[in-house]
């Protein structure tokens, strides 16, 4: 019954079970899937979210799976190079950003939760169906799966939900807000064996949305004989036509290969590099709009349950990790449960209604939009006749403040 407990196995879920467990406060995962495997594509961790990892001792292996990402490059469909930065340590941070596979995140702290806490701690095939309260502690309701129609209540002392975007303990506490809100724009993910591009751990944004944008990284060294590093990326079109959220739709490549036909640069054939992909899926972009609370009482949201945003900025398994830890400081300064969730909402809500916003307007791929509408998507003679270097530091320093990432931020 003193149990925190947790719903969700994802990023955020383990985090914070990890964070608890270092912290004393014990805890149990309920995770909805009968088996937890290395599924996904790639995501980025940001070095404020690299700092509450290492925090938690998992640096070393982070690094022994992932990229420690070196800089940022910035170019148009024509391969002009508009912008390039350090990132992470070459940048000065004290900790790296890591470019990772999310399944190799998931894993590392996965076996780490289960080293630490036991296996016992975290429960598989339990999907949620709904969390009542009083004022001694919560019970949360399970089905075997989400086809599932056996039900049984575990019981504790607060229930958070990390359940993703389609939390269903969000939907109880909101039930009538509705499909996730679309950006107008559909991605395309994939991840192809290709040869190390550019720095060789270059994150890398070009084009723009109207007429195609494509987001490459690489997420796995090079192995064997043949020098190839997995690389992530994603094929980002305006597209008026909504298709429901599906993350393990497969996409097909013709449906979005036109926009990037004539993309030879001299660094990348982006068309033969799309068409070598291991596979393809299809997501539309979307996020909800920011909630006026998270905490309901014994009950909160994290991460994607709780701010769900459009993945333009590398950060939203970085701001769910961060939530894992403002909500353990919240648990071990506040005596009462209460208390201690309504002061982690305080110090985490508005913080990341301000990301959610930012990432619909001025994430770090403004850059691009600024060159693109300045150039009337145009080569250009030099980078400085159209767009000042200041004024290409000040958009992408902007964002880092906002995200929480700036070194000031950091220091403070």
């Amino acid at each position: 019954m003193d149990d925190i407990i947790i719903v969700g196995a994802g990023v955020g879920g383990l985090t914070l079970g990890l964070a608890l467990h270092a912290a004393g406060i014990p805890c149990r995962i309920f995770e909805s899937a009968a088996e937890i495997r290395p599924i996904g594509v790639g995501i980025n961790l940001l070095p404020h979210a690299t700092r509450e990892l290492a925090a938690l001792g998992l640096e070393a292996e982070l690094a022994r799976v992932a990229i420690a990402t070196e800089d940022a490059t910035f170019f148009n469909r024509f391969g002009q190079l508009i912008y390039s930065e350090p990132l992470g340590r070459a940048a000065g941070y004290e900790h790296p950003q890591f470019s990772i596979h999310r399944g190799d995140l998931q894993m590392v702290l996965l076996e780490a939760f289960r080293a630490r806490a036991g296996r016992d701690r975290l429960i598989t095939n339990h999907h949620c169906t709904g969390v009542e309260q009083n004022e001694t502690g919560v019970s949360v309701t399970f089905s075997d799966g989400p086809e599932g129609t056996s039900r049984s209540t575990v019981h504790g002392r607060a229930a958070i939900a990390c359940d993703g975007i389609n939390s269903a303990v969000r939907k109880q506490l909101y039930p009538g807000e509705g499909e996730p809100r679309y950006s107008g724009v559909n991605m395309w993910r994939g991840v192809t064996r290709w040869k190390p591009m550019l720095s060789g751990a270059s994150m890398v944004r070009a084009g723009w949305l109207s007429h195609g944008k494509m987001v490459i990284y690489p997420i796995r060294r090079a192995s064997g004989a043949d020098g190839l590093q997995l690389i992530n990326w994603v094929a980002e079109i305006e597209t008026a036509t909504y298709r429901r959220r599906d993350w393990t739709r497969p996409g097909r490549i013709e449906d979005f290969i036109g926009a990037f036909a004539d993309w030879h640069f001299d660094w990348l054939d982006v068309p033969a590099f799309i068409r070598a992909a291991d596979h393809v899926l299809e997501f539309p972009m979307v996020d909800q709009d920011p909630l006026p609370r998270w905490s309901f009482g014994r009950v909160t949201l994290l991460g994607d349950a709780a701010h769900p945003m459009v993945p333009r900025g590398s950060n939203g398994a970085g701001q769910a990790i961060v939530d894992a830890r403002a909500l353990t400081t919240a648990l071990l300064e506040n005596g009462d449960c209460l208390a201690a969730l309504a002061a982690y909402e305080n110090e985490r809500l508005e913080a990341t209604t301000r990301i959610v916003l930012t990432n619909r307007t001025n994430p770090p791929d403004a850059i691009l939009r600024e060159v693109f509408q300045r150039t009337n998507d145009r080569p250009f003679a030099a980078i400085g006749d159209v767009i000042s270097r200041d004024e290409l530091v000040a958009l992408s320093e902007g964002y880092k403040r906002i995200a929480g990432y700036s070194k000031d931020a950091l220091r403070s």
